[in-house]
């Protein structure tokens, strides 16, 4: 199995070089968004042998690298392909971004410099700004790809693509996530479905990001009309929605580790819920539309399912309906309110029982596709059955509880 993994890195070049570089990407954006305009009304979307004989001598013309060119019409069918898939008008491309070919770059991870090159055979050297988080990827086990170039608000960023191949983990447990606005409720059980240990990550990030929303929102109504036009008014509210939004990112982060480090602990098989359709059911809840508006599910997810793979650890989707409503253990189960249920005389809330049925879903589901003989890997597919998605978690959570009821803490 390949993971790949992107770093973000600010850049400075030389005035001179920084002139030759925004050149480039500019002709590069302008060239896509020409090709884009040329291929739009076509019926059929020609294949990228196609557009090569019908772009190829006339981009090298005007100064590209023979990879250059490649990439550029690769770029410009991807997003004709996107866009009509979602039924939207002719695209018009702002951003000044480029994707170079790793042949089309040196990068001295010592010296920490990247040369680039640009139109007509010149080359721009950049000096990165390292973080030593990112030296995680000067592992021998990680090798660079293709890299993205942008230019935005007067900054050079530098996207590297890294890869390496994992080995899947012979897994020994499932583990099943209920995501809620207040916390993160899981379930591990063994592949005979009988209950490890079940545990809470409290989760405040949403609370903290929903109070500077509320402020950006009271600030807004306090200027109905000239909030646009006031300078402090526009810096005061974005510098609290920028906040919010870090924090936010913070969060998932934080959360996506955790479970992470649990699934590593267990070598579990982690499960989550498929949650497409929620905007479309909270469609008429005032209250829950605006709480989910920030609600970072997904993000939680995607930051989880990259890090387990990281460690060959699999990440599978499974249908969340009616899973908080009945017995994962065949015991009696009666509601006591909105939050807490009974379940065989225990009390526990609707969260575990969640994450317990989710876990048991995830493992029918690997049962079935056992059964099928079918391998668990990242290129199965829907039909099939599998559903895959492109620090240490609290301690006292990992005991065996006899009950329910002592298992929820945080």
């Amino acid at each position: 199995m390949r993971v790949r993994a992107t770093a973000k890195i600010e850049a400075v070049a030389p005035e001179r070089g920084e002139a030759l570089l925004i050149q480039f990407i500019k002709m590069y954006r302008d060239v896509v968004q020409c090709i884009v305009n040329r291929i739009w009304g076509l019926d059929n979307i020609p294949s990228e042998e196609k557009l090569h004989k019908m772009f190829y001598s006339e981009l090298r013309r005007l100064g590209f690298r023979a990879h250059h060119v490649s990439e550029i019409y690769k770029r410009a069918k991807e997003v004709v392909e996107a866009t009509k898939k979602n039924n939207g008008s002719k695209p018009v491309l702002k951003k000044l971004t480029a994707r170079i070919h790793s042949l089309d770059y040196k990068i001295d991870f010592n010296a920490k410099t990247l040369r680039i090159a640009v139109l007509n055979n010149e080359w721009v050297e950049l000096k990165l700004k390292w973080y030593n988080y990112l030296d995680k990827y000067l592992d021998s086990s990680w090798r660079p790809g293709e890299i993205l170039i942008s230019y935005r608000n007067g900054k050079i960023l530098v996207y590297i693509t890294f890869h390496r191949d994992v080995k899947p983990i012979d897994f020994r447990a499932v583990m099943g996530v209920d995501i809620n606005f207040n916390n993160i409720t899981y379930t591990v059980i063994d592949l005979n479905g009988n209950l490890i240990t079940i545990g809470v990550i409290p989760f405040k990030g949403l609370k903290r990001a929903l109070h500077l929303k509320k402020l950006a929102e009271e600030l807004q109504k306090r200027y109905p009309k000239s909030w646009r036009f006031l300078k402090w008014v526009r810096r005061v509210r974005g510098r609290w929605l920028s906040k919010a939004r870090n924090i936010l990112i913070d969060s998932a982060h934080r959360i996506s580790k955790k479970l992470v480090e649990i699934a590593k602990e267990y070598r579990a098989l982690i499960v989550f819920e498929d949650l497409g359709k929620l905007k479309e059911n909270s469609k008429h809840c005032y209250k829950l539309s605006w709480e989910k508006s920030l609600w970072c599910y997904r993000r939680v997810q995607i930051f989880a399912e990259y890090k387990a793979m990281v460690y060959g650890i699999k990440t599978v989707y499974v249908d969340p309906a009616k899973t908080s409503r009945k017995s994962p253990n065949g015991k009696k189960f009666k509601f006591i309110n909105y939050r807490f249920v009974e379940l065989g005389g225990v009390v526990t809330s609707r969260d575990v029982v969640a994450s317990w049925n989710i876990a048991l879903r995830g493992l029918e589901k690997l049962k079935r596709m056992r059964g099928l003989g079918v391998m668990l890997s990242s290129d199965s597919s829907v039909d099939e059955g599998m559903r895959i998605r492109p620090n240490a978690g609290n301690p006292g959570a990992r005991k065996i509880y006899p009950q329910i009821s002592t298992a929820i803490h945080e």
